[in-house]
């Protein structure tokens, strides 16, 4: 079984102290490749090197989060700009608007996520996003760029019914985590995930956030890893009614021809 994690925050400090372990981990348990999220100007650049160290098997995304819209200067969009001349950045993102925290101002969110979407028309990339409280201006700013863009994944999806069939009405790919595993607050996602199309969904832990809730044994320092990748496919398979294999198949080989990724390399 072969499975590609398709947002991981490995740049993350937590990971300062075992990442080489952290991926052996992942390989051990069926992550072939890992699409390292780029969120911010310092983690965008950190996760190019990583991939860099890791030809064929590691990939980064280049962009600002809506948390860190307010960083997103001229200098900023040059900066991404020349990340995203790398061959090893696939995606531009993650990007977006999140009205929940407003950890950025809302007019400085919308400016960041409109220039990250004009390097998508300009590199021809795929968008990675983010959405959270801001289905009604997401979609509208999207729509602006309408007949532009390529394709576009929604991030860590969480939220209603009427949101994912907005995305998939536009025939946007989808990216489950282990939110699914959350009986407070995913509980939805068991049945929304039935009608998700096999070839626009995709997995990702979002690691070192959004650990699942169901695993066990659970890591003494709650740490979500890309090896646990393996246990969210294993709930999606239940929830859509299919093996564990044809979930992972058919996610592995959404994530490899959306991001456009070799074969794996065979260790």
């Amino acid at each position: 079984m072969q499975l590609i994690d398709i947002g991981a925050n490995l740049t993350h400090d937590s990971f300062d102290r075992d990442r080489d372990a952290v991926l052996a981990r992942a390989r051990a348990a069926g992550v072939a490749q890992l699409v390292i999220t780029g969120a911010s100007r310092e983690h965008s650049s950190q996760a190019l090197r990583l991939a860099q160290a890791h030809p064929g098997e590691l990939f980064a995304t280049a962009g600002v989060h809506p948390h860190h819209a307010t960083e997103y200067t001229d200098e900023c969009d040059a900066e991404m700009r020349a990340l995203h001349a790398h061959r090893e950045v696939v995606a531009v993102g993650e990007c977006g608007l999140d009205y929940f925290r407003d950890f950025s101002p809302r007019p400085s969110q919308r400016t960041a996520f409109e220039r990250q979407l004009q390097i998508a028309v300009d590199t021809r990339k795929p968008l990675f996003l983010h959405q959270r409280d801001a289905h009604g201006d997401f979609m509208a700013m999207m729509k602006n760029f309408d007949g532009k863009l390529g394709p576009a994944v929604v991030h860590c999806f969480t939220g209603t019914r009427e949101e994912l069939f907005d995305y998939l009405d536009r025939d946007w790919h989808i990216g489950i985590t282990g939110w699914l595993c959350d009986e407070r607050r995913g509980a939805h996602l068991r049945e929304l995930v039935k009608h998700i199309p096999a070839n626009r969904l995709m997995i990702e832990t979002d690691a070192p956030y959004l650990l699942p809730r169901t695993l066990q044994p659970m890591p003494k320092d709650r740490r979500n890893e890309p090896a646990f990748l393996a246990h969210i496919v294993e709930e999606l398979a239940r929830d859509r009614g299919v093996t564990v294999q044809e979930a992972a198949r058919a996610s592995t080989d959404a994530a490899r021809a959306f991001f456009r990724l070799p074969d794996a390399m065979q260790g």
